[in-house]
Order: structure tokens, then sequence, then C-alpha cells
């Protein structure tokens, strides 16, 4: 349930996120067009609809979207993704999931749960690092509860530990990552990655 994005657009965008030379206002940039190759590959199999339209010169086939999707940021970081989806589908639903981390337990929590309804839908997950996979997990958790049976986790870069606690707690959650990057280090941060997704989108390091 892994897809790591092949096109070169994707791996251009992903090496500006990953220089350290990148200030906060060219990440941004990066990182909106980074994900709309990431959601064109998140969401290239949404069910359509077959009609006709009427073009200057002839009638034509033409396919719309048939499907209700939902997209949820995991604040704060995954607002960094989120203006590529509503770009891309202007009809979109969009709902948050605030978690922090208890420093002396090391598990997530949820302080801010706002979602619509999710049943029968497609659902966006937004959370650029999966490191560990404790957090996108527990979110994952959050909106299945809430009747989410398909969730799409859209990432910028992946490390093997994380993929592989997903797979184990929701084998059914497909994820798209820019790439499946070495390991963790030995606090947790994902090589080589990019460091603090969060303060380098926001200029807070």
């Amino acid at each position: 349930m892994l897809t790591v994005a092949e096109h070169p657009l994707a791996a251009h965008w992903l090496a500006e996120l990953r220089d350290v030379r990148t200030p906060p206002e060219r990440f941004r940039v990066a990182t909106r067009r980074l994900a709309t190759v990431l959601v064109i590959e998140a969401t290239k199999d949404l069910a359509t609809r077959t009609g006709t339209v009427t073009s200057p010169l002839a009638e034509a086939t033409a396919r719309r979207l048939d499907a209700t999707v939902v997209a949820v940021p995991i604040l704060r970081a995954g607002l960094g993704l989120l203006d590529a989806v509503t770009d891309l589908l202007p009809n979109v639903q969009v709902g948050y999931a605030g978690l922090e981390r208890d420093e002396q337990t090391l598990q997530p929590s949820s302080y801010y749960l706002k979602v619509p309804e999710l049943s029968g839908r497609s659902v966006l997950l937004l959370d650029p690092m999966l490191a560990t996979g404790g957090s996108a997990s527990f979110a994952c958790r959050l909106l299945a509860e809430r009747g989410a049976s398909d969730i799409r986790l859209v990432c910028v870069v992946a490390a093997p530990e994380g993929v592989e606690r997903l797979n184990n707690d929701h084998p059914t959650v497909r994820v798209v990552t820019g790439a499946l990057d070495e390991k963790l280090n030995a606090v947790g941060y994902i090589v080589p990655g990019l460091g603090d997704f969060g303060d380098r989108l926001f200029g807070t390091e």
C-alpha cells in the first residue's frame, strides 16, 4: 500500500525541500508544488461519471469526478499540503486533526478534531513526515472511528519504520510519498529527511 512518486517534478521539488539553504518562503513554494504531484498520484483512482459536453466544434464525451473527498491535515505541518488539495479539488471538504505527544509516555493524544461526515468518502490525511508512524496511526484510528474506510496518507518523506507501523496497524491505508528514506535516527528524525518540517515551513527554527 506504498506509492513513491516517481515523477521528475517530485524529485526536483523534494530536492528543494531537503536543501538546508532553502529559506521558508521558498520552502512553502516547493511544498505546494510537490504536494500537487503527490495529490494527483493519491487521487488517480477516484470514481468518475461519464457524460457529454459541447465544445465549440462538437459534442464530446467527458468524465467528471464522482467522488466526495475530505482532506484532513494534521496540525500544524499538514497545513502546508492543504493548498494543493483545495487547488485541485475545489469541492473538497476539509477537517482538521490536532495531535500532540505526551513527553513522558511518548504516546499521541488529540487536542482538537473537527471533521465532516466520513462514511463512504475518500479521506486524504495530510502529514508531511511519516517517521515512527505513531501520530499517523493514531490519526487513522480516529478517522476510522468516525466512519472513514478509504484513507490515503499523503506525506513528503517516509521512514521504513513508519511505513511498517502503519501497515501493521491499518493495512488498508494507502501511503503516497515523495521518498522512502533510509531510517530514523536515535531521536526519531528521518534520515536523510529534511529536518523539522513545521519549523522550516513557518520559519520558526
